[in-house]
């Protein structure tokens, strides 16, 4: 299947688009137009304009986790595009934060979004087909509640304060003609565990690539490292990061997956 990805928004502007802390890309699939994210703002309306893409003609949208630079721009876009579903997982909420000691800082999506777009929002959970070649992948990896302690990121839930188990992350993959394409904006359960999560979800395809942030930004260089030699490890042929990968992290991973590896920015157009 032909496949277009349009970077919407990301953290790196070109000369004639801005950008901002956030992702938003547009994916081309064939005869379907489908919207991953939209950013922490709605400047992705602009950029979507400015690159000459016409915001009704997208058919469905996905938000990758529920973090507000992710979140933030989809009430903007549901109240222009009158007809495509958002796909969440079952477990979003607006409870997302950042904790350290007695500070919390909501990090989540708009708090009444989901109560005021309920008609327009699916739900899904498991291994979700959208359509032919349209998968919504969830973590299977046990014990991801270890990296939300570690990266001091909790949910407030009726339990009390828990660390973050992403749960309500999920990755878009698609059949392609090259192979399985991943796309995780911000991985935060781990950019090898989601390539092994759809591998055991699609057994009998091939993971070509993976286009998202890998949230290396605030990883010394020895984790970024080993990140690299298990995305070589791992035999996909292409990898396209950026927003929370950012500069450090995307320069020590391009010295070990040369031209594997390309560097997401705003405007960029990738064709596979």
């Amino acid at each position: 299947m032909k496949t277009e990805i349009v970077v919407i928004i990301d953290n790196k502007s070109n000369e004639t688009l801005s950008g901002e802390w956030g992702l938003c890309l547009l994916i081309k699939y064939g005869d379907k137009n489908i919207l991953v994210d939209a950013g922490s703002s709605d400047l992705f309306l602009k950029n979507l304009k400015e690159l000459g893409e016409n915001i009704e003609t997208i058919d469905f949208a996905v938000l990758s986790h529920a973090h507000y630079d992710h979140a933030n721009g989809i009430p903007a876009f549901l109240d222009n595009n009158s007809k495509a579903k958002l796909y969440v997982r079952d477990t979003v909420d607006a409870d997302c934060y950042v904790k350290s000691l007695f500070f919390k800082k909501y990090i989540g999506i708009p708090k009444r979004m989901l109560d005021e777009y309920n008609d327009r929002i699916e739900r899904v959970s498991g291994n979700y087909q959208i359509s032919e070649g349209i998968y919504l992948i969830p973590h299977s990896t046990k014990n991801l509640s270890k990296i939300g302690k570690n990266e001091k990121m909790y949910r407030h839930t009726k339990k009390g304060w828990m660390p973050d188990d992403f749960s309500h992350e999920q990755s878009l993959v698609l059949e392609t003609d090259k192979g399985l394409l991943i796309i995780n904006s911000c991985s935060h359960g781990g950019v090898v565990n989601i390539i092994n999560e759809v591998k055991k979800a699609l057994p009998d395809k091939k993971v070509y690539g993976y286009i998202g942030g890998f949230h290396l930004f605030n990883k010394s260089d020895a984790v970024i490292e080993e990140v690299a030699d298990s995305i070589k490890a791992s035999a996909i042929d292409y990898v396209c990061t950026g927003h929370c990968t950012k500069e450090r992290a995307f320069a020590i991973l391009k010295e070990k997956l040369g031209d594997k590896i390309e560097q997401l920015q705003v405007g960029l157009r990738i064709n596979i």
